[in-house]
């Protein structure tokens, strides 16, 4: 079983840069474990360091900045594009990001985030600006995330967008299940249903 998501309640990361393909997310020389664990060292590598080199963190990039943290990253239009690697997922989690908030996502690298337990969140592009404005004003702003009943929101300001997510991923999110874990908990259902279609 995965990690469930209900409400989270943090401040956030934002990073306002566009089209931000999952090579960026994570470089491809970090691929070769097939394990989850230990890939949020590696996210946004060559962005977060000059030359790749852990030991010289670029200062003026958003996650080396300590007034930003938390377990929301909002991000610019167009986030995940590109490769299809799940890795990007991976390494978004391993950091410790639980929501990513932008006004578009490439449809696999949502698919991927949701299979992750990493929710995306689509939001349109006056709310993202919203969004970027309340942080750049407060880095300790709070911003809501309820999946439940499916909003976001500016604890400041009170302003709130709805957002939109399958209804069977958003049960497995809700409970922490993935594919198998959904089917182990329809099992009653589905021995009524056998027992009554013999």
């Amino acid at each position: 079983m995965g990690k469930s998501i209900d409400i989270v309640e943090s401040t956030a990361v934002p990073i306002t840069i566009e089209n931000i393909d999952t090579d960026q997310i994570i470089p491809a020389r970090f691929l070769k474990a097939t394990t989850r664990e230990g890939f949020g060292k590696n996210l946004f590598r060559d962005w977060r360091f000059e030359n790749g080199d852990d030991q010289k963190p670029k200062k003026d990039f958003p996650l080396n900045n300590p007034v930003y943290s938390g377990k929301i990253l909002i991000a610019g239009k167009n986030f995940g594009c590109g490769s299809s690697r799940e890795h990007a997922a991976w390494a978004i989690k391993d950091y410790g990001f639980d929501v990513v908030v932008s006004s578009f996502f490439a449809d696999i690298f949502k698919n991927n985030a949701l299979n992750n337990f990493l929710l995306p969140v689509l939001v349109s592009e006056e709310f993202l600006q919203q969004l970027f404005n309340a942080v750049e004003k407060n880095p300790a702003v709070f911003i809501k995330v309820n999946l439940g009943e499916q909003f976001i929101e500016i604890s400041d300001t009170g302003a709130r967008a709805s957002f939109d997510i399958n209804s069977y991923k958003k049960a497995c999110l809700l409970n922490g299940y993935d594919d198998i874990d959904y089917l182990i908990s329809m099992k009653p259902e589905i021995e009524a249903y056998e027992h009554t279609h013999a």
